[in-house]
């Protein structure tokens, strides 16, 4: 099978979080199983094009309508990690990719929107038809419209459009310029049912537009699936998502075993597997010498996570505080979303300053996350929602028990040690259901006096979780069983 991905960030050299990774997994995954894939991406100036193989021009004229003028763009092609990547390059005053950044910009859903009519004219006048256009979150979102009410009539007839939900808390809604820019007509899109935001009356919800117009919508886990469609998780899409219920699937992501690997990390000092255990004894004398810790019979509570409302920040401080008062030691590792945020941790660094048991970094640092993950026994992941999560795959395949609330796709692939109907040898953590301390706390305390009181029982939830397969084979073959059900 023939397949496009289009999307705003591809892991490693276009990544601000897990859709880059997500965009890069899957797209190795489904290369390795015999189909031809391609990403399509804009040419950032931050773009890392030294991990970019091969990178060369590929096409050198291509014009792009965007209101009443053609701006030029040429195309880009390399390697990236072994898969064909096309890099678009408009040359206008515009600017649309040259901020230093990939988001952020006041005018993103006219950056975007011209990115997707791009990836259409480019597919047109290079006769590239794919079976299937694979779509990311709303910076994506046109492109299944354009599709459909402008490209199927010039001859891009083949394809079938698939688009992934990866985060719904950003929807691209914006005034109705975004639409007359790409050659799109307002008049007749925005309707309550087509593109007309729900709560902005005069206003365009591009999200919205690829729930209306693809073939198949998918979202990052069964679980939250569900969520979207019957809880506020749904982001004010509540409506659209049941009338388009029947394309709805959630599948879940998977993780990069190559970077995430015990077995080969090269970050950590002693590599290590489920066959191996006492190297991760060694990790853990290594993570408290690095960070000032205290060599003593504890385990190590860690939280590595972005620091912002969504991941649970309240709960997130009640853990440091707990595990301290129960005879643990604690690390965490993120930064701050926003100013108060990153003064509610400043303050308990401050106050655990010196403390021979905890340790705060209020950064993102790539080499320490592996660390942590090789030196600590508990991850604490408490979001409020979580439409996939990573971190909890992660820490499973470094042998670290996961704590996490009972959301999304945490739900859907941590299965509590004491309360879960799976099998003794696929349980691998501990959950809980109310976002208070309280909730919390009923899950942390069963962990920590769990590798106090039973080291033999934490220990086999340490392998349980090794032999996890939390790789990307298993969504890839869902991808492609979706993309199979909309060609037919």
């Amino acid at each position: 099978m023939y397949i496009t991905q289009v999307g705003a960030e591809c892991a490693p050299v276009a990544k601000v979080g897990g859709l880059g990774e997500a965009i890069h997994g899957l797209s190795r995954a489904l290369a390795e199983q015999g189909h031809q894939v391609e990403v399509i991406l804009p040419k950032y100036d931050c773009l890392r094009p030294d991990l970019i193989e091969g990178l060369h021009r590929a096409y050198e004229d291509l014009q792009v309508p965007f209101y009443d003028q053609w701006l030029a763009c040429s195309v880009e092609s390399g390697y990236v990690d072994g898969i064909h990547c096309f890099f678009i390059d408009p040359h206008s005053d515009h600017g649309f990719y040259q901020r230093g950044r990939i988001y952020g910009e006041v005018d993103d859903p006219g950056r975007f929107a011209f990115f997707c009519r791009a990836v259409l004219e480019f597919l047109l006048k290079t006769g590239k038809q794919p079976d299937i256009i694979h779509c990311h979150d709303w910076h994506t979102a046109l492109v299944p419209v354009l599709r459909w009410e402008v490209y199927e009539a010039l001859g891009l007839k083949r394809p079938r459009v698939c688009h992934t939900l990866h985060n719904l808390s950003h929807q691209g809604v914006a005034g109705e310029y975004p639409l007359r820019a790409v050659g799109l007509d307002p008049a007749r899109l925005m309707t309550s049912d087509r593109l007309l935001d729900r709560d902005r009356p005069h206003a365009a919800n591009l999200l919205k537009g690829a729930l209306v117009y693809a073939d198949a919508v998918t979202t990052v886990s069964p679980r939250h699936a569900w969520e979207i469609l019957h809880t506020d998780q749904g982001m004010g899409l509540q409506e659209t998502l049941h009338t388009h219920s029947h394309k709805l699937r959630g599948v879940i992501n998977g993780i990069d075993e190559g970077t995430w690997n015990p077995r080969t990390d090269p970050h950590i000092v002693q590599t290590y597997g489920p066959e191996y255990l006492p190297g991760k004894a060694c990790d853990k004398r290594q993570l408290r010498q690095q960070l000032g810790l205290e060599e003593a019979a504890k385990p190590i509570v860690a939280i590595v996570s972005r620091l912002d409302r969504q991941k649970g920040v309240e709960l997130m401080r009640h853990t440091i505080h707990y595990a301290l008062e129960n005879s643990c030691q604690t690390v965490l590792l993120g930064s701050a979303s926003e100013p108060w945020i990153d003064e509610l941790f400043q303050e308990i660094r401050r106050h655990s300053d010196g403390s021979a048991d905890c340790r705060l970094i209020l950064e993102y640092n790539e080499a320490l996350s592996h660390q942590i993950h090789a030196g600590a026994d508990i991850m604490v992941i408490p979001s409020v929602y979580e439409p996939c999560g990573l971190t909890q795959m992660t820490a499973m395949q470094y042998g670290v028990v996961p704590v996490v609330r009972r959301v999304g796709g945490l739900a859907d692939s941590v299965f509590d040690a004491n309360y879960s109907d799976q099998a003794f040898e696929e349980v691998n953590g501990f959950l809980f259901d109310d976002p208070t301390p309280a909730g919390l706390e009923s899950a942390l305390r069963r962990a920590i006096r769990l590798w106090f009181r039973y080291p033999a029982y934490f220990r086999q939830l340490r392998l349980n979780g090794m032999h996890t397969d939390n790789s990307w084979s298993g969504p890839a073959q869902a991808y492609l069983d979706i993309f199979e059900g909309i060609r037919a």
